[in-house]
């Protein structure tokens, strides 16, 4: 098997970061700058109440946040009003606050003074070089190479011109953000987030009234399929995965199939078959899921930053070409609120983008035109 290469592309308000082995995703973060999910952050923090109900204790953060410290990551040995450092273990989720440790902490952190942030955690692309020491680094803007080479092996960091994602890593990132995924024999997985469970349904598609020999074939590369994009989309909580037909007998069969898929995933485990014959698993949350990032559907600064990111590559093939973007005003808005993107374009560029609200165009239909000079 090939060795990795770890794939970081940059565009204004947002980075993503792919695993790219042997022409296939293994792994795959959209990370915004402006809001890091904060996981591995370390912050001094004071603890405000014990909940015995809960096994742990509530802690305040800098600003007002609140998070929880179980006992089994330390809570079990403070006491309310102690100060002491803290790692971010797991995001926070719905409102609530982060969850964090304090084990395995540097010995060298502060024990006193005011709550506050103490370090930055690593984003995906130092977390992937961590984890896999021998793969490069391909980046394709200069900031954010020479913020890499400030941390790693500098030769292990490649700069390029071209987009670090080429074609197929685009169909890959966007069927991560779609609820259908096609499967070999013509079915397809659908991906249902809801607030208390994430639903997969396998649907047999061209398969359907087959025999039963392409029901199980298409219920085969689900299984594997239903594995790779629950660990790729960060999904997590209880997960149910309906196959297409078969009696409980013969899905319960394709249980060690299951088990087998999802051995890849440390944080997956397989539960059984409900008794409705559904498979049920369940996946420790550490980073947010992918639907939590861009939405579900995708939200309005998804859509804008998306745009932005194609017109910063139609300003790079044209340099000097004034551009606006033409979009309805939510994806506007989003995008005016949101720090740092618009900056990061006009920055790459070396000319802002105007942007014009367009009621008649639906979210989704983003257009990008060259600005004539006198133009309205």
């Amino acid at each position: 098997m090939a060795e990795p290469g770890i794939l970081v592309a940059t565009s204004p308000g947002e980075r993503r970061v792919a695993l790219w082995r042997d022409g296939r995703l293994e792994a795959a973060f959209t990370e915004r700058p402006a809001h890091p999910d904060g996981v591995g952050d370390l912050h001094l923090c004071r603890v405000t109440a014990r909940v015995p109900a809960l096994s742990g204790v509530f802690v305040a953060l800098e600003g007002g946040e609140s998070g929880f410290l179980p006992d089994a990551g330390g809570g079990e040995r403070v006491s309310e009003g102690d100060i002491l450092p803290l790692r971010v273990t797991r995001a926070p989720q719905g409102g609530k606050g982060p969850r964090l440790s304090a084990t395995g902490l540097p010995a060298d952190l502060p024990r006193s003074g005011p709550l506050r942030l103490l370090r930055r955690g690593p984003d995906a692309a130092l977390r992937l070089a961590a984890a896999h020491p021998a793969a490069p680094l391909i980046c394709d803007t200069p900031s954010e190479a020479a913020r890499l080479r400030g941390v790693l092996e500098p030769a292990r960091v490649r700069p390029q011109s071209r987009p670090a994602f080429d074609e197929a890593v685009e169909a890959e990132f966007d069927r991560l953000a779609s609820p259908e995924v096609p499967l070999p024999g013509g079915g397809r997985l659908l991906i249902h987030p809801t607030p208390a469970l994430t639903a997969l349904d396998v649907d047999t598609g061209a398969a359907a009234g087959r025999d039963s020999g392409a029901h199980r074939a298409v219920n085969a590369a689900a299984l594997a399929e239903a594995a790779r994009q629950i660990r790729l989309r960060h999904l997590a909580g209880p997960i149910l995965l309906d196959l297409a037909g078969g009696t409980a007998k013969s899905r319960a069969a394709l249980l060690p199939a299951l088990k087998t898929a999802a051995g890849a995933d440390p944080l997956l485990r397989v539960v059984g078959l409900t008794g409705l014959g559904l498979m049920e698993m369940v996946r420790t949350r550490v980073h947010p899921p992918l639907h939590e990032v861009l939405g579900f559907p995708r939200a309005p600064l998804t859509l804008g930053l998306a745009a932005l990111r194609r017109a910063a590559r139609e300003a790079a093939a044209r340099p000097g070409a004034a551009l606006g973007l033409r979009a309805h005003p939510r994806v506007v808005q989003a995008l005016r609120g949101e720090p740092g993107a618009l900056e990061a374009f006009a920055s790459a560029a070396a000319h802002p983008i105007s942007l014009h609200p367009d009621p008649a165009l639906m979210p989704g239909e983003e257009a990008i035109e060259e600005v004539r000079p006198g133009a309205g």
